[in-house]
């Protein structure tokens, strides 16, 4: 879209840009094996969201928090606030039927504002860090997007039917949030008809016929999904805690 191109160009940003996050938390727990959502299971005695919440927090306090969460769940987020006094500033909105109804509900909750570079992230990516977020929020500003990715560790092979062959794995990427996006560019790419091909917000941009940017990302920013996951994020807690003490 040439006319919201040169808009951006125009527009680019002083670091001092105001930032936004939308952090979209619709899972369920059936792939963790769970009698509830993946995002309100404890690691080191509080639900996952509440460590994700505090990742974006830390990287700038003044930043709106804008929590999509699935209508059923939001009394059950709101117990647990209560349970843990987690008192950190944010907005919960109603999610939708999918990811791109969702993530376009959170966007409707920054309205008023104008310009800035928004992320969303997933709600049960809680190790995020401030140097990617960093990296992100300021390619964003630059560029439009930033869409966080790793290389790939291992060998891959394309499936077609009953066959498979080896592919390069150098000219592939895994997908990581948060997905950053200038504001304006954002609003309008999510203001499209939704499609099968909208697996994540790069898609949709994408789609909206602007260029994506990657910058690295790391292996510690997984995405809670399975038990074993869980083992992984007590252990990252359990380091970062004797970092933090050894530090002192």
């Amino acid at each position: 879209m040439p006319h919201l191109n040169a808009y951006l160009a125009l527009t680019m940003l002083s670091p001092d840009l105001k930032k936004y996050a939308i952090i979209v938390a619709g899972g369920s727990g059936s792939r963790m094996q769970a009698a509830m959502p993946k995002q309100f299971l404890p690691i080191a005695g509080e639900p996952v969201l509440m460590h994700t919440l505090r990742r974006f927090q830390a990287f700038d306090p003044e930043m709106p928090l804008v929590l999509v969460l699935p209508e059923a769940e939001i009394p059950t987020w709101r117990r647990l606030c209560a349970e843990h006094q987690f008192t950190m500033e944010h907005q919960v909105v109603m999610g939708g039927n999918s990811r791109f109804q969702s993530v376009k509900n959170g966007l409707a909750a920054l309205d008023g504002e104008e310009d800035g570079v928004v992320a969303v992230h997933d709600g049960v990516r809680p190790f995020i860090d401030n140097a990617i977020l960093n990296t992100a929020y300021t390619t964003a500003a630059q560029k439009g997007t930033a869409v966080v990715a790793v290389s790939l560790k291992e060998s891959i092979r394309r499936v077609r039917g009953g066959n498979s062959k080896a592919v390069d794995r150098t000219a592939y990427r895994l997908v990581q949030t948060p997905q950053c996006f200038r504001l304006p560019l954002l609003r309008r790419a999510y203001a499209q008809p939704e499609i099968p091909l909208f697996t994540d917000d790069a898609s949709v941009v994408e789609r909206f016929g602007h260029k994506i940017e990657l910058v690295e990302g790391s292996f510690r920013n997984i995405k809670l999904t399975t038990p074993e996951d869980l083992v992984l994020a007590e252990a990252f807690l359990l380091q970062e805690a004797n970092g933090a003490q050894a530090g002192q």
